[in-house]
């Protein structure tokens, strides 16, 4: 059997997609051990028992400062940023995005504004924003949603426009209107693919997140990290990043799933298509 044609098993695939980790992680053990037994001061590359104790100190005991429990409230914050920023992306990329591909008209006006947005770096009008809407919770809010949403909009309009139009013209021999041929044809098949543009637009919202956390923020994952650079606490950062990416992973994970249950029928016809 060709190798193109021979799939893993479950158990197999979870094998599979856990050994790169486990490579890594001892990769980073045996490169940790290396630097500390040639300098126990080395800062670069602490070892997993300090790293455990910094998050043993940031996450279950209070600060002196605030009281607070610093991880879990530089994780809630960052969290509400970032669901508000997808939130609000991804009603703004399913509005615009099925208009502009159910109507014409429509698509006239925005299709070219949105890809003139689309082509503007996020991060060089931060500043802007900071200026126009302070150094609140809104500039970073608004810093995600310029960054996704065009992705987002411009990715539904294409599913929307690659629809077949058999299905809209026997919708309006069966006497259905605008709205109808929208939310009963358009609109079912456009979700399940909002989900996955949400699912790849995570990176660049937590990219976004954290650069303005990192900017101007009193809280957050972001601000922490550039808050104990400068005094090289890896044993912080390093903790923080793979924080992050498990927390980025359980949210993909998350939408994964819900696509799957809500939407069978889609994944069925991937899964046909050869596709996973």
């Amino acid at each position: 059997m060709r190798i193109i044609n021979r799939y893993p098993s479950t158990p197999m695939r979870w094998v599979l997609g856990l050994l790169p980790f486990i490579l890594l992680l001892l990769v980073y053990m045996g490169a940790s051990e290396a630097r500390l037994a040639e300098n126990p001061n080395d800062k670069l590359l602490p070892g997993i028992t300090k790293m455990a104790d910094a998050i043993q100190r940031l996450a279950f005991e209070p600060s002196k400062r605030s009281g607070e429990y610093l991880f879990w409230q530089d994780t809630l914050s960052s969290l509400q940023r970032l669901g508000m920023g997808v939130g609000i992306s991804a009603l703004i990329g399913l509005v615009i995005g099925v208009g502009n591909g159910a109507i014409p008209l429509v698509r006239a006006k925005l299709s070219p504004l949105v890809t003139a947005i689309s082509l503007i770096p996020p991060m060089a009008i931060l500043p802007v924003l900071f200026i126009v809407f302070g150094l609140g919770e809104v500039s970073k809010v608004v810093l995600i949603v310029i960054g996704i949403a065009p992705f987002i909009i411009r990715d539904l309009q294409a599913r929307t426009l690659d629809i077949p139009s058999e299905q809209l013209i026997k919708a309006q021999t069966l006497s259905a209107n605008s709205w109808q041929l929208i939310i009963r044809v358009l609109l079912p098949q456009v979700m399940p693919r909002l989900l996955d543009a949400v699912r790849l637009s995570l990176g660049a919202a937590w990219l976004f997140l954290i650069a303005a956390e990192a900017i101007a923020a009193t809280d957050g994952l972001g601000y922490r990290i550039f808050l104990v650079r400068r005094y090289l606490s890896m044993e912080v950062i390093l903790p923080y990043v793979f924080w992050i990416t498990l927390l980025a992973f359980a949210i993909d994970w998350a939408l994964r799933l819900i696509s799957r249950k809500a939407f069978p029928w889609y994944h069925s016809a991937q899964n046909q298509g050869g596709q996973s």
